[in-house]
Order: C-alpha cells, then sequence, then structure tokens
C-alpha cells in the first residue's frame, strides 16, 4: 500500500521542502538522495538502476545539442547588456513619445518588447527598464503605480517572446521542436505586448493625470539628433533578432546554431561600439557562467527527481489518479492551469518547469479536444498556455522576482505597494491573453503550422 502512494508522497515532500526557503536545486537532489535510500530498502528500485540516473544526467543533459543553446542566449543578453544599444534606443523612443498621451509607457512597452526579442534575461530587462526608464517617468509626474507596472510587465516579456531560454527548456521536456515552440509563442507575445500598449494608451486618455505629456515641442536640430540616435540604437538589435529568428523561421539554422550566431552578433556589436574592454568581457562571462550554472545545477536535481519519479511509477499513479476523477479534458486542462497560476504565487519559473511539466505531459497526452484543436498540435498549443501563464509567476506577490528586480533596482524611488497596485492590471491582461489562446488556438498555432508543415 506504501509503495503505491510513494510517488505522491515523494511529491509532497518537495513542494514542502520548498518552502524551506532552501536552494531549488539542493532540494531536488535531497530528496531524490532520501527517496532513492527509501526505495531501495522497500525494493522499489535495485543499485544496478542508479548508474543510469548517472547516464541520463550526462546524455540527456550535459551531451543535449539543444541545451547549447541556453548559455549561447544568455551570453548574447548580457553582452546586449553591456553594449549600451539598450539605453540609447530607450532613450530615443522616450524622447519621440514625450508628446504622446502615455507616451513614456508606450516607449518602455516597445523598449521591453525589443529586449524580449534580443536578450530574454528578464532580471536584466527589468533592472535595466527601471534604472533607466523611472527616474525620468516619475519626473513627469507619472503615477508611481503606473510607472512601476509598465516596467515591471514589459520586462517579463522575454519569458514568452523567443528567443526565450524557457522554451528552449520546455521544448527539451516535452521532447518537442524547439523552433516550432519559438514560432508557436511568437504571436501571443505580440499579442501581450499590443494589450500593455492597448492598456497605457487608454488609460492615458481616460486619465491623463496618470501620464501627463511634455507641453514642449522637440526644435528642428532636436528632431534631426533624436532621428540619429533611433536609427544608430534601433538598426543594431534590430538586425540581430532578424538574424537571430530570420534564421530558424526561413529553416536555415536550429535553434542551438541561431543561438551562436546571436551571441557572436552581439558580441561584434559590443565591439563596433567600444564598449568592451578585456575587464567587462571578463565580467560578462562569469555572469554568464553563473546563470548558467544555477540552471543546470536545477537541471540534474530535477532529473533526478523525475527519473526516481516514473521509477516508483509515478506517471501511471498521476493518470489513473485523472482517469478515476472522470473529468472531462476541458476540465483537467483548466485545473492544469489553476494549478500553474497559484504555483506561480510561490515559485519561479524554472522550478514549475522542470517540476510540473515532467508530470503533466503524459496527462496532457492523452487529451482530446475534438476540432478545437489537432491531437497534434495539443503539446505545443499546452505549452505556451503554460508559458503565458507563468508570466504571471514574475508579478503575482508575495514571491514575484520582477516586483523585487524593480524594487531594487528603484530603492527609495517608490514603495513596495505602489508596485504591488501597479502590476494588478497586467496580471489581468495576463490572464486575458492566456483566455484568448485557450479559446482561438490558432493565435500560437496558425505560424508554426504555415512554417513547419
Amino acid at each position: 500500500m506504501l509503495a503505491e502512494w510513494l510517488p505522491a508522497i515523494m511529491f509532497l515532500s518537495l513542494v514542502v521542502f520548498i518552502f524551506s526557503g532552501l536552494p531549488v536545486a539542493m532540494v531536488l537532489g535531497g530528496v531524490s538522495l532520501v527517496f532513492a535510500a527509501i526505495g531501495l530498502g522497500m525494493g522499489e528500485i535495485r543499485f544496478v538502476h542508479l548508474p543510469l540516473l548517472i547516464n541520463r544526467i550526462f546524455s540527456g543533459i550535459m551531451a543535449n545539442q539543444v541545451m547549447v543553446a541556453v548559455p549561447m542566449f544568455v551570453v548574447m543578453g548580457t553582452l546586449l547588456e553591456k553594449s549600451g544599444i539598450a539605453e540609447d534606443l530607450l532613450e530615443g523612443l522616450q524622447t519621440a513619445m514625450r508628446r504622446v498621451p502615455g507616451g513614456l509607457a508606450i516607449a518602455v512597452t516597445l523598449m521591453g518588447t525589443i529586449l524580449a526579442a534580443s536578450t530574454g534575461i528578464i532580471g536584466a530587462s527589468v533592472s535595466m527598464l527601471t534604472l533607466l526608464a523611472l527616474p525620468i517617468m516619475l519626473r513627469n509626474n507619472f503615477a508611481p503605480t503606473l510607472a512601476t507596472g509598465t516596467i515591471a510587465a514589459s520586462g517579463t516579456l522575454g519569458i514568452l517572446i523567443p528567443p526565450s531560454i524557457m522554451l528552449v527548456i520546455m521544448g527539451d521536456l516535452l521532447t518537442i521542436s524547439v523552433g516550432k515552440l519559438f514560432m508557436a509563442a511568437l504571436m501571443p507575445g505580440l499579442l501581450l505586448s499590443a494589450l500593455y500598449l492597448t492598456y497605457a494608451i487608454t488609460i492615458s486618455a481616460l486619465r491623463p493625470q496618470l501620464a501627463p505629456r511634455a507641453s514642449e515641442p522637440l526644435s528642428p536640430e532636436e528632431k534631426r539628433a533624436l532621428m540619429r540616435k533611433l536609427a544608430s540604437s534601433f538598426v543594431p538589435p534590430a538586425a540581430l533578432i532578424a538574424l537571430v529568428l530570420g534564421s530558424i523561421l526561413g529553416g536555415w539554422a536550429t535553434p542551438t546554431e541561431a543561438a551562436g550566431v546571436g551571441a557572436l552578433g552581439a558580441l561584434v556589436l559590443a565591439l563596433l561600439r567600444r564598449r568592451l574592454s578585456l575587464g567587462s568581457l571578463n565580467n560578462v562571462l562569469s555572469r554568464s557562467l553563473s546563470t548558467v550554472a544555477m540552471i543546470f545545477f536545477i537541471f540534474v536535481g530535477a532529473t533526478a527527481f523525475s527519473y526516481l519519479f516514473r521509477r516508483f511509477g509515478g506517471e501511471a499513479f498521476v493518470l489513473d489518479l485523472v482517469d478515476a476523477t472522470v473529468l472531462g479534458p476541458w476540465l483537467i486542462l483548466a485545473i492544469l492551469m489553476l494549478l500553474v497560476f497559484v504555483m506561480g504565487f510561490f515559485f519561479d519559473w524554472i522550478e514549475i518547469t522542470l517540476i510540473v511539466l515532467p508530470i503533466f505531459a503524459p496527462i496532457v497526452q492523452t487529451l482530446e479536444f475534438g476540432g478545437h484543436v489537432d491531437r497534434v498540435d495539443v503539446v505545443y498549443w499546452f505549452a505556451i498556455l503554460v508559458a503565458i501563464n507563468l508570466q504571471t509567476s514574475f508579478l503575482t506577490p508575495p514571491f514575484g522576482f520582477a516586483l523585487f528586480y524593480v524594487k531594487g533596482t528603484a530603492r527609495n524611488l517608490v514603495q513596495l505597494k505602489d508596485i504591488y497596485r501597479g502590476v494588478i492590471p497586467f496580471v489581468a491582461l495576463q490572464l486575458l491573453a492566456l483566455a484568448a489562446v485557450l479559446a482561438f488556438p490558432q493565435i500560437a498555432l496558425w505560424l508554426p503550422n504555415l512554417l513547419f508543415d
């Protein structure tokens, strides 16, 4: 009887220890070791199974060519941050939009979209937008709630708009094409960006006191200087985005190869702008190494956990549990989405992705939605729904990382309560985007089916 419930006990133990505040990689590895010992004692596994775990770590992670894209995209994003292109582009956009209602919020959203498509590193994007945009917005009498909410939401678009590290990891966990997943995420990501822009324009028109616009027009000389700045700061990241996504779209390169091209392109841009010294290059590589090491350390623990979970019959346990509930596919999908949303209040995306997706995947592969979604597209559709849902994990208190990035960078400029209040409309917009992709799957599936079929 105890052996039958071992997968459930193992999963609940993991959840409890994650709430302890210990590093996630340590918790995953520790829980795996303890339950490996329990499994040996109960006769559920044998010593001969343990070396297979080491083989799975090396063959499934270290020798996985798809995962090479993760460090390449991290290096690409860190180099772009150091190149100074983002600062110049944001300054240009803010100057160009200064007389448009909500212009500064529009500039931040556009900048967040560009950063998402060129770096995909959430912490760097949110911190950069906060450092550069928040003081200007507050000096122009923007409401702190609108300013901080716009920055936090726009900075997290990189989790959905490709090239996204999260999508690379999700594609590997679900054993689906990363390139097709990138294309499936592009339109929902742009939809979310459009919703943010629409909100900024609407709230600024209805309540102009929240987002005052500048009264003084630019002089002809200032306009010419602005055009030069926009051209010099927009063309390089646009070219890099076209190079990375265009090579995947055109079928010329795999996501891994495109990541390498992107890292090289970012290095060339930084060198051309004379923003890269040996010291700054060392800093870029050190930061990239620490980020990648953290991700792969969690991967090792998650691989051990999922291996033992399956060895104890976890997949069969989950499927039997779902069958016993006699729920329809839509209700099961709604429960899975609700679970991801609730977990987003307490856990980071990488924890949710690595722990939950391997458990959910067998369930999703059995779901039938009739003519609403073709059977072959269900996993891609589900992955995009989870990705949109995970956007909220960055914005929902108490552990929304984007909120702490904003507060940590802004320091005393704003209060934490203003940040919490400011993100509420954007969480609602994220849920609206989720509902739209649920109701109209072709928002996500049209482009990949057009390009890959």
